[in-house]
């Protein structure tokens, strides 16, 4: 079993515990469930941006403690006060070392775009990210089969949140890809030997439609990897360790963004 097959086999437990213990009824009673999500197509696509997710996370399986001294509040403040397009805040708490009040800290806090990056594998989540103030759900390739791909996104997007599709492969890409998708994720981390290479995505650039926004994900550490992805037609990018591994993510985060408009107006 890989960590991947850990992970989604953890989360069933996890998912109907909290079916028990948290109820629809009183997830849709959220005052964030009544708000109107905010669109990180939009943001990623503004002219004052230049597509970087900026990523709120404490630990991985990989990479074990990453940062266990940040603050959610100063750190997505920071973040977007550095010119991120979005957030991506890890709820997962066995794994990342994540949970929901994270997020519904950072979505206090900002009123920019915010992923739910989790493990979805029931519209439950779905209804519980809704409620805990995110505006895009992760759906993973490799753990869902293309119909549950295809149904998750058609109900998340019913409820009014976008959906960013995770692929690692060519074949996760084309047997996965539908049109209740709306932002398509490269992730350059092989599953099963933890290596990065941003080869993945600029290999699978061309077999993603036009109408889905590229975003790349894991291994970017350098502004002119962002400006060469953007030759390739990717307008988001997908980062957290690289912030994360520093004493301040945030400064981190606004060094990297003027680096990358940098090199844009050369």
């Amino acid at each position: 079993m890989n960590i991947l097959d850990q992970i989604i086999a953890h989360k069933r437990e996890e998912v109907a515990q909290r079916k028990s213990l948290y109820p629809v009824k009183l997830l849709e009673q959220s005052t964030f469930f009544k708000g109107k999500p905010v669109s990180l197509k939009k943001y990623i696509r503004r002219e004052d941006k230049v597509g970087v997710i900026a990523e709120f996370k404490r630990q991985s399986p990989s990479k074990g403690v990453i940062n266990s001294a940040a603050k959610v509040e100063k750190t997505t403040i920071g973040y977007m006060q550095a010119g991120a397009s979005g957030l991506s805040v890890l709820t997962d708490t066995k794994y990342f070392g994540g949970k929901n009040e994270d997020l519904i800290t950072a979505r206090s806090f900002n009123f920019c775009p915010i992923l739910r990056k989790d493990f979805i594998i029931d519209e439950y989540q779905i209804i519980e990210a809704k409620s805990i103030g995110a505006d895009v759900i992760l759906l993973i390739a490799a753990a869902l089969s293309p119909e549950e791909v295809k149904s998750l996104g058609a109900f998340a997007q019913n409820l009014g949140l976008e959906v960013l599709l995770e692929v690692h492969d060519k074949a996760e890409l084309e047997r996965s890809i539908n049109p209740h998708i709306d932002l398509l994720g490269v992730n350059n981390r092989n599953l099963f030997t933890f290596e990065t290479t941003v080869q993945t995505s600029k290999d699978l650039a061309e077999l993603i439609p036009d109408e889905f926004v590229k975003v790349s994900e894991s291994g970017i550490s350098d502004p002119a990897v962002v400006v060469d992805l953007m030759k390739h037609g990717y307008e988001g990018f997908l980062i957290g360790e690289h912030f994360m591994t520093k004493g301040s993510p945030e400064k981190a985060c606004r060094d990297f963004v003027r680096k990358v408009q940098g090199l844009i107006n050369r």
